[in-house]
């Protein structure tokens, strides 16, 4: 890894972040769909122009050079390869991200909290996943390098996530009382279920107090890490080179407010989504079982090209079949 391009990387994120949250959204409000839109096809064009840059100087990602390569037509392969690793990476998280959103709506929902507030816990709860992520990336990659029987080991916790996926999604709010997150704070230390603003802290009787929108943050940290179980192991199907596999996530999350803003409203209308996100698991699991132990080479366009294949199918049929009337017992 080339240390300098990665601080580089990591020194856009915070000027990223750092727009974010004092120029775009210094104030408190609800983020509308065309606010939303926008922000979505920055950050998706950025990704894009990430990916153009791995094609032109795949070689700065690591510290090589044009001179490291036999010749120009194995430079223009390994540029093409990365380019096309990174996007795989890329669309898979995205993908697979999209359920996460609908857990959070839920999240939201079943904690009361204002809209004008989601985009503040979103801020931070991203925060702390790029943190998180690189920790677990980083250890991952650096276990799978030295025993690669691992990813058959991640290919079984996959399709058994994937298989899982098709039973029917239950639309019942979550018990916040009793969620672990909300236990441990609540055992650990000083909450309020008076709610004051944005603030997360509150400061009354010479205590500092938890509110409930901390508590939001804490149980949407907890979703995202349960989430990464799934996503970071997938994205490590298509390369095992975690800078590959950081970029192409932070990438996705980055741009993971906009998309929850763009389908908080619209979560019903690709009820058939979630199996679609079922089946893909089960592919990328397939995958790494039958490479570690059959000897099968799915490339990177063909993996991309399912990835692609099965969000437009599922957001297809979603649009064109109605989703069937749910019975109360």
């Amino acid at each position: 890894m080339n240390n300098l391009f990665f601080f580089i990387f990591l020194a856009f994120v915070v000027v990223m972040l750092a727009l974010d949250l004092t120029v775009f959204h210094r104030k408190d409000h609800v983020v509308g769909v065309k606010e939303a839109a926008l922000q979505t096809l920055m950050w998706v064009a950025l990704a894009m122009g990430f990916a153009a840059l791995l094609w032109v100087h795949a070689e700065w990602v690591h510290g090589r050079s044009a001179d490291d390569f036999a010749s120009a037509a194995e430079l223009a392969a390994y540029r093409h390869e990365t380019a096309s690793q990174f996007l795989a990476g890329y669309f898979l998280e995205e993908s697979l991200s999209i359920d996460n959103i609908f857990v959070m709506i839920m999240i939201f929902a079943s904690f009361g909290i204002k809209r004008e507030y989601y985009h503040r816990v979103l801020f931070w709860g991203i925060f702390g996943a790029i943190v998180l992520r690189f920790v677990f990336i980083f250890a991952l990659g650096a276990l799978v390098t030295r025993f690669s029987w691992l990813l058959a080991i991640f290919g079984v916790v996959l399709i058994v996530s994937g298989a899982k996926m098709f039973r029917p999604k239950s639309d019942a709010p979550i018990d916040t009382a009793s969620h672990p997150m909300v236990r441990f704070a609540s055992k650990h230390f000083h909450v309020t279920t008076q709610s004051y603003g944005h603030d997360f802290f509150h400061r009354e009787g010479g205590r500092t107090m938890l509110t409930p929108l901390f508590l939001v943050l804490l149980v949407i940290e907890f979703s995202d890490i349960v989430f990464a179980v799934d996503s970071i192991p997938a994205v490590f199907s298509v390369t095992t080179d975690p800078m590959i596999v950081y970029t192409s996530n932070i990438f996705a999350i980055m741009g993971l407010r906009s998309l929850f803003f763009l389908l908080s409203d619209m979560a019903d209308r690709f009820w058939l989504l979630h199996y679609g996100l079922g089946a893909l698991l089960c592919f990328i699991g397939a995958k790494m079982i039958g490479g570690e132990f059959l000897g099968w080479h799915v490339t990177t366009a063909v993996s991309l090209g399912v990835i692609l294949g099965i969000l437009a199918v599922s957001i297809v049929l979603s649009l064109l079949i109605k989703q069937p009337a749910k019975c109360d017992n």
